[in-house]
């Protein structure tokens, strides 16, 4: 008891000691207020953007060394790939391939030809890749001259598109940013992961720049690199979520069988949920960290992003793995096929209880989720929420963003880049304004005057754990919950200081076409459950529909 006291005395005291610590990016919002669900409905118009096309990605160059490969593959062979492809989950691309319908070569020049045609300079574009692996063509050759004595993992030959703050040989990693622009490295471990079981790099989506901890007051899906990423629901009126925007995007949009996305607080179930796809959360150290531009290594995660529940776990399977480099990493007893194998078994959710949040039930979507969840058998217990504040959370971002950055420039980034630190990208920043930051710089400033030290941040991170765990811990113990259920992004804040996993699946659209999500959370390594849940409201209620001008 004595504990307790002295830990609500610290976040008491660290609460009153930042007053200026009050905007923090979308996707971190949800943690502030019961006024996030109206800030969730706003739209900005078209017209707000001040750019909309990247000032540094020249399209002719992007496809100059693809264009040669794609020589033979027409329209005509577009149109007739396009029932086999479209919307078709990794298995059944898998049994096509085998049967001779397909080839890996086929499934990959019909995502280039698909993103050519409708990604940049025309109007449907949707600007959510920043790049192109230049050898994907041969990658795909490759993998149709492999063969096995043992059945690969279903990712193989696969092509799949990464976040651009995940290091990847071949192609730089910029973080949206033009002082990463030409910063090629090697891959990242999630990357080798994803390699060592097949899977091919197709390329890179844009993002909110520096996962939206940079300016503050710009809009989700911009980044100089990558210009302004639309929404293909509504792409001159509806957000794209941050800071996966590009990922989202790219997957709503049928661009690859599946992206990978990162996320500090919202940052994949946002934009999954705002584009009408599936996200998933890990829990912190399930999946490494290494060679990814940072936030937080506090909070940070990378994870999948795909269209459909089961290609969520197959992805999420050839990610995992123990990383010694990262200090959470976590060492999993399990073998490949724990996430995906007995999914097709979990139609049932009988005598399970999911604790539904009341200030919620005010959303007719929810509630309709709520019910097709109790047709499979699920118990809906109503939940009030706990205290829902974050005190000192931007703090928390401030301070390790300013030591976690620097170790990724020093360790992981080329040598060639010139920038070490926060201080040093404001500065490089400030010698093109107009081009390199329209909307400012606004949080990278509030990173460098943030007067915080260690001692400092071990409580904040202690204290914001606490709140989190005792958020969800609390109504769980006293109802013996499986699960909690919540909408997009609104608990992402309290999952992430908790370090909880947490998935989102397509549950409908609001009368103007606006998707949402239905948000799964879980306790601590739980993520198999989770799939279970999310496959078995998917399969039953079949809610993604392909965005019109898009299938």
């Amino acid at each position: 008891m004595r504990k307790l006291l002295i830990l609500f005395l610290f976040v008491s005291i660290y609460s009153c000691k930042d007053n200026k610590a009050k905007e923090i990016p979308s996707e971190t919002e949800t943690i502030i207020d019961s006024t996030t669900i109206t800030k969730e409905a706003e739209v900005k118009d078209f017209r707000e953007f001040k750019v909309l096309d990247s000032k540094y990605i020249n399209n002719s160059e992007l496809w100059s060394q693809l264009n040669k490969g794609l020589e033979d593959f027409t329209d005509d062979d577009y149109m007739s790939l396009k029932p086999l492809i479209l919307e078709q989950d990794i298995p059944t691309l898998q049994k096509q391939i085998a049967e001779g319908k397909l080839n890996y070569e086929k499934l990959t020049k019909f995502y280039l030809y698909r993103i050519r045609k409708f990604d940049t300079e025309n109007d449907l574009s949707l600007n959510s890749i920043i790049s192109i692996n230049p050898n994907v063509i041969e990658q795909a050759k490759q993998a149709d001259k492999t063969r096995f004595v043992d059945a690969p993992h279903p990712i193989f030959g696969m092509p799949i598109l990464l976040k651009d703050n995940i290091n990847a040989s071949g192609m730089p990693t910029t973080a949206g940013a033009v002082a990463l622009k030409d910063n090629v490295t090697e891959d990242a471990f999630i990357v080798q992961q994803l390699k060592k079981q097949g899977a091919i790099i197709l390329g890179k989506t844009n993002l909110s720049e520096w996962a939206y901890f940079f300016c503050g007051d710009c809009p989700s899906g911009y980044s100089a690199i990558g210009g302004q990423t639309l929404n293909p629901y509504g792409r001159r009126v509806f957000d794209t979520g941050g800071s996966s925007s590009g990922s989202g995007v790219a997957m709503a949009a049928n661009f690859a069988v599946a992206a990978i996305g990162s996320e500090t607080s919202g940052s994949i179930l946002s934009p999954s949920s705002a584009n009408s796809v599936v996200g998933l959360k890990p829990t912190i150290g399930l999946v490494s960290r290494s060679g990814i531009v940072p936030i937080s290594s506090t909070l940070d995660t990378a994870g999948p992003m795909t269209k459909n529940v089961m290609d969520n776990a197959i992805v999420l399977d050839a990610m995992f793995g123990e990383d010694l480099s990262d200090t959470k990493s976590i060492y999993a007893l399990w073998l490949n096929g724990f996430y995906y194998e007995e999914l097709p078994q979990s139609k049932s959710l009988h005598g399970k209880r999911f604790g539904a949040f009341k200030r919620l039930l005010t959303d007719s979507l929810y509630v309709a989720a709520l019910e097709d969840l109790k047709a499979l058998g699920a118990k809906i217990v109503e939940v009030e929420e706990g205290a829902r504040q974050l005190p000192n959370f931007i703090n928390l971002l401030n301070l390790d963003m300013r030591k976690d950055l620097p170790q990724y420039l020093n360790v992981y980034a080329n040598p060639t880049i010139e920038v070490k630190s926060v201080s040093d990208i404001i500065e490089f920043n400030k010698t093109d304004s107009l081009d390199i930051m329209p909307y400012g710089q606004k949080l990278f400033n509030g990173i460098v005057v943030d007067e915080g030290d260690e001692t400092y941040l071990k409580m904040i991170k202690d204290s914001l754990n606490y709140i989190g765990k005792t958020f969800f811990d609390q109504p769980q113990k006293a109802n013996k919950l499986d699960g909690f259920l919540s909408i997009n992004n609104y608990h992402a804040g309290l999952a992430a200081v908790a370090e909880y996993p947490a998935i989102t699946v397509p549950m409908g659209y609001e009368a103007n076409g606006k998707p949402k999500g239905l948000t799964f959370i879980g306790k601590r390594l739980s993520e198999k459950q989770l799939l279970e849940y999310a496959y078995a409201y998917e399969q039953a209620t079949k809610k993604r529909r392909t965005p019109k001008n898009y299938d």
